[in-house]
């Protein structure tokens, strides 16, 4: 039975992150989906919950390699339990790595008083690519059109959605993982990824190197995944 790549976008940006290199996959004969998260947020939390179901509704009944980007990596162990045997490989692509078991923050604590800093009065945080210098959003979006199509879909998260305490599954880990790694800051994730005995591979870029090169990416999915 044909395998189904299942890309998750983090639900800090949308789904048209991860179109092109779905695209790329078609193009190379292998069905990929991107679930779409950017109303995970609406009706307060727990998140967590409508992660699980927007990328249940979106994934066919077909083996599946569910593929991560960013804060995304977070909720894959409880997607995977989610959808059961069907998952057959786990990618995190320059995304955070689950622990093996327990609760876990979307936000390290660490991150927490530049958040706060951002939030508006409701507790509101502005889009994801206004977080950040102009110059920075350019570097990692250098295409004006994509760079607006990108900042046009992106929800306006609650501060909550990065305090939320997020279960992780025993046993999550049982299938093949890996890492896909652009770059830092991720350079930590990609040490843990070693520590566990993932397979890492390296692609030079920035964190939405997906839109960048997005035939490159889709064939690194390809190898870390092992599907041929």
């Amino acid at each position: 039975m044909e395998t189904t790549f299942v890309l998750v976008h983090s639900p800090s940006v949308g789904p048209s992150t991860w179109a092109p290199v779905a695209e790329s996959l078609r193009r190379r004969g292998h069905a990929a989906v991107v679930p779409d998260l950017t109303g995970v947020a609406a009706g307060g939390p727990p998140y967590w919950p409508r992660v699980v179901a927007a990328v249940r509704d979106a994934a066919p009944e077909t083996p599946l390699v569910l593929v991560a980007h960013s804060n995304a990596g977070f909720f894959l162990p409880l997607v995977k339990e989610g959808l059961g045997e069907r998952v057959v490989a786990c990618v995190f692509a320059d995304a955070h790595v689950p622990p093996r078991d327990g609760l876990v923050r979307v936000a390290e604590e660490a991150f927490l008083p530049f958040l706060r800093g951002l939030a508006g009065p409701d507790g509101v945080l502005p889009r994801w690519t206004d977080w950040w210098d102009e110059e920075d959003v350019v570097a990692m979006l250098p295409d004006p059109a994509v760079r607006v199509r990108v900042a046009a879909e992106q929800p306006r998260l609650p501060l909550d959605y990065y305090t939320q305490a997020v279960p992780v599954p025993a046993g999550w880990d049982e299938v093949r993982c890996s890492c896909l790694w652009f770059g830092p800051p991720y350079d930590e994730v990609a040490e843990e990824a070693k520590r566990r005995g993932w397979p890492v591979t390296r692609l030079p870029g920035l964190h939405l190197h997906q839109l960048v090169d997005p035939e490159g990416v889709a064939g690194a999915l390809l190898k870390s995944s092992r599907i041929s």
